[in-house]
């Protein structure tokens, strides 16, 4: 466990105020301290890593691939979309109205239109493993290679991003979605190790990080911060890091710089911040008095532009949930799916801002982005003007991490209810993941990998036309 201390008790014999003492115990697997985890991972190696990052935006609750990359215009009215479509940079391929600006960034991310994730149901679990024995997602599976913490800034390697981390007090109700919440960054059989950091709360990985401080003092967020600062500074004047090795100082700075800035919207500039801000949209209130999207929020771009903030200190896997997506129609959210509107509206922006800073900032190819959902929506509208769920054809977009970019992969055919041709899986998705995040050749032949990740990737064939 990690405690940081308060300064207001006597000196020790040392000069030291005991709540001055940054105390750094056990978070590993067998009781290994935190420098003694992060020494053994750099001696690991990551020779089978391309050095890229997965940001994971999941669509929780269905969204409907017809009214977001497919929208068969040409269909009868019970089928085609409800918002209509719009042009977008390539040429005869068109999006639903509510993706003006994904429309005009079409060079920069590709979409699969043959896609299907094959569940029909609210788990997520199947989706993120790819169906694989273990049972793990995607990114614990990255976590078990990697590591659970980043070597050289010390930050976690897997974290989810909810609407609760980037923005204090929400308390957001409860649905089937809460309770499916931890499927999407399940460990399987990897082991609770390898679970998704959660700076919201509830993991363990966050427990074991906690800063013990007055309660008063540390519920001032502010003055948590500033503290970690001064105690920082104040270690570096008296010279206290100088008699430590590489792996205790790299322990220190997971509390005094990394964790507690990388989390921090308010260390971004302003101006990034409004370029991402979502909360304008929409009220939340006008969505959130609906059952299935009580955990539905405006906050989809701070969320993404903790997700770049992330990556960029050396997070290595994030998962951003989006939740509210069920569109039934049928009293449990708005009638004609009249959310598609505000959220769908969200996404455009989020993940239009989310592109076109990584792109300003170099990282494109560094950064694997990866837009979808556990499911899709049927193609047929219901009485209510809703759709229900469906798992033979769900949206995906894939952006950056070494892909072919601007290109629609796949056709459904005339009513969007199946694939023509070649037809994509959940265990594709993962297969094109691992493709981008490690080199497999050099993986199969690394011994620290457990067999059972060398076997996953084996069996999981990426999507093809994909791959540059």
């Amino acid at each position: 466990m990690l405690t940081i201390h308060d300064s207001h008790l006597t000196r020790n014999c040392q000069g030291y105020s005991r709540r001055e003492f940054l105390r750094v115990g056990a978070m590993g697997a067998g009781g290994l301290s935190l420098a003694s985890m992060l020494q053994a991972q750099a001696q690991a190696g990551t020779g089978v890593l391309t050095g890229r990052s997965t940001v994971m935006l999941f669509l929780s609750g269905g969204p409907s691939h017809i009214e977001f990359y497919d929208p068969k215009m040409t269909a009868p009215r019970e089928i085609h979309s409800i918002t209509g479509e719009i042009q977008t940079k390539l040429p005869g391929i068109t999006f639903g109205s509510t993706f003006p600006k994904l429309a005009a960034l079409t060079d920069r991310f590709s979409i699969v239109r043959s896609y299907g994730s094959g569940n029909a149901g609210h788990s997520y679990g199947e989706v993120v493993s790819g169906g694989n024995k273990s049972g793990a997602s995607v990114s614990s599976i990255y976590a078990r290679v990697r590591g659970n913490n980043h070597p050289e800034t010390g930050l976690p390697t897997n974290v989810v991003v909810l609407p609760e981390a980037v923005k204090d007090g929400l308390k957001l109700g409860s649905n089937f979605e809460t309770g499916a919440l931890p499927t999407l960054t399940q460990p399987g059989s990897l082991g609770p190790n390898y679970a998704a950091f959660n700076p919201s709360g509830g993991s363990d990985l966050k427990r074991n990080m906690e800063l013990s401080l007055d309660r008063d003092r540390f519920s001032d967020r502010r003055v948590l911060l500033q503290g970690l600062d001064v105690l920082r500074r104040q270690a570096d004047a008296r010279g206290a890091l100088a008699g430590v090795d590489t792996y205790q100082q790299q322990a220190f700075e997971i509390i005094s710089r990394g964790v507690a800035e990388a989390f921090d919207l308010s260390k971004e500039d302003p101006r990034t911040v409004a370029r991402y801000e979502t909360s304008h949209l929409f009220k939340l209130e006008e969505l959130t008095r609906w059952n299935d999207m009580r955990r539905a929020s405006n906050l989809l771009g701070r969320q993404m532009l903790m997700a770049r903030r992330l990556v960029e200190a050396g997070c290595g896997f994030v998962t951003v949930s989006d939740c509210g997506w069920d569109y039934h129609a049928n009293g449990n959210s708005p009638k004609n799916m009249a959310g598609i509107y505000p959220m769908g509206g969200q996404v455009d922006h989020a993940v239009a801002a989310f592109l076109e800073d990584i792109h300003e900032r170099g990282l494109s190819d560094k950064i694997l982005l990866v837009v979808t959902g556990e499911m899709g929506r049927t193609p047929r509208i219901n009485g209510n003007g809703g759709r229900d769920h469906y798992a033979e054809l769900t949206p995906l977009l894939v952006a950056g991490g070494g892909l072919k970019m601007g290109q629609v992969v796949g056709q459904s055919d005339r009513y969007a209810a199946r694939a023509v041709a070649e037809e994509y899986r959940a265990r594709h998705l993962l297969g094109t993941i691992l493709h981008s995040m490690f080199d497999l050749g050099r993986l199969r032949l690394e011994p620290q990998v457990p067999r059972e990740i060398i076997r996953i990737a084996d069996e999981s064939a990426p999507i093809g036309p994909l791959l540059s």
